[in-house]
């Protein structure tokens, strides 16, 4: 396999913790777009068997568009391999799933994403944000991750929900044990009888929110209000329901994706007005262009790094043979900075047309959630907006990972 290897390293999330590796992944568009990477061991985690690395904008539209060749379900969507006993639990989330089931369970829960229940929160997003941010600017310094973008999403992740105030501390507790379980600041490893670490997805280190899940349907089926997790349990399509597992594997799901990414794309958008001057006054002065505005901000900086796939039958890509079974890894980050398709890309233009960024995937795992996530960037930056502009009052620190987007500090000051 020697000879399938670049020596260029876009695998340990140590590096993403530096910064995004952007000239390594260039590196791999111009002359290894489809490249065989090494997997070595990191910290307690031991080494996979290795992967191919995908880089070009249209060959990850291509990898995310065509399920029959790549599949979400064989592997799972993680660059590690998960354990082989775990495999079976983990399909029963759609986000492991290939069609025809994908689609099924996607039927039933598409229409709980109603455009009437996600806009009804916009006027208390918008409250949320100003009073975090006022709070912040009366300080006078603020570190926005910490104080501000931590934890709006969380609460409108939880009102969206109908999960109890008194719950949501929880939320945050599962998201970093999930997320930043690369990260030396949020890592509580688990070792089993034989020393080795246990993956935080594993069913045994997801029981607690299992088993919250079920109760929360449960209140939800006796006491129903105008919220998802009433929508979910109420869905039905053609006779189909969701099963009691496929309900809490949603409630994972929302709770880890829903509130991450939008945890992740908030600052990230902030920390690129700061470093485009010129761009963050121009939105100041026209705020009209806010809509393009958010999706520049999440072409620049997606909240997702990397997904990944498993190759379900041998295939050719860019030359490479592909066998049966190989894990295939797209670069969304690399994919939204390629210059083939977008034209000076390290260029902050927020008035950038088009901009069909793969910020939220492609295919028929396009992100459920993206509206209520462009909802909050909306209502979070028409509020950031009327506010004095900050200044940096330090350097950001990064998550540790190659999969989230992760900013977990960015000291700020008025």
């Amino acid at each position: 396999m020697s000879d399938r290897v670049v020596d260029v390293d876009v695998f340990d999330p140590r590096t993403f913790g530096a910064g995004v590796p952007h000239e390594a992944l260039r590196v791999l568009r111009d002359t290894a777009p489809v490249s065989w990477q090494p997997e070595p061991a990191v910290a307690v985690w031991p080494a996979g068997p290795g992967f191919w690395a995908i880089t070009r904008y249209d060959d990850v539209r291509h990898v995310l568009r065509t399920p029959g060749d790549f599949s979400s379900s064989l592997g799972a969507t993680q660059i590690r391999d998960p354990d082989p006993a775990d495999l079976p639990f983990l399909r029963r989330m759609i986000l492991n799933m290939d069609p025809p089931e994908q689609v099924r369970l996607r039927r039933i829960v598409t229409g709980t994403f109603t455009r009437r229940r996600l806009e009804r929160f916009a006027d208390v997003v918008r409250e949320r944000a100003a009073g975090l941010l006022g709070a912040a600017v009366a300080r006078g310094r603020c570190d926005l991750p910490r104080e501000v973008t931590d934890d709006l999403p969380l609460q409108n992740l939880a009102d969206l929900l109908g999960v109890p105030a008194g719950d949501r501390a929880l939320l945050l507790e599962w998201t970093n044990r999930v997320i930043g379980y690369q990260d030396p600041e949020h890592a509580h490893v688990v070792t089993d009888a034989e020393g080795r670490p246990v993956n935080p997805r594993s069913p045994a280190q997801l029981a607690d929110m299992f088993g919250y899940a079920e109760e929360l349907a449960e209140r939800k089926r006796v006491e129903p209000a105008d919220d998802l997790m009433t929508a979910l349990v109420q869905a039905e399509v053609d006779g189909q329901r969701l099963t009691d597992a496929e309900l809490k594997m949603f409630f994972f799901l929302l709770v880890i994706a829903g509130n991450d990414t939008v945890r992740s794309a908030l600052p990230g958008g902030v920390l690129a007005l700061l470093e485009n001057p010129e761009e963050h006054r121009r939105l100041r002065a026209e705020p009209s262009l806010l809509p393009s505005a958010i999706e520049e901000l999440l072409r620049v900086h997606p909240p997702v790094l990397t997904f990944r796939r498993t190759a379900a039958r041998d295939v050719v890509l860019r030359g490479q043979r592909i066998a049966r079974g190989d894990k295939v890894v797209v670069y969304h980050v690399s994919a939204n900075h390629d210059e083939r398709r977008f034209p000076d890309p390290f260029r902050v233009d927020l008035a950038r047309e088009p901009n069909d960024h793969v910020s939220f995937g492609q295919g028929p795992h396009l992100c459920l959630g993206a509206a209520f996530a462009r909802l909050q960037m909306r209502e979070f930056f028409t509020e950031f907006l009327r506010l004095p502009p900050p200044e940096q009052d330090g350097e950001p620190r990064r998550l540790v990972s190659n999969f989230i987007n992760g900013i977990t500090s960015l000291p700020l000051r008025w």
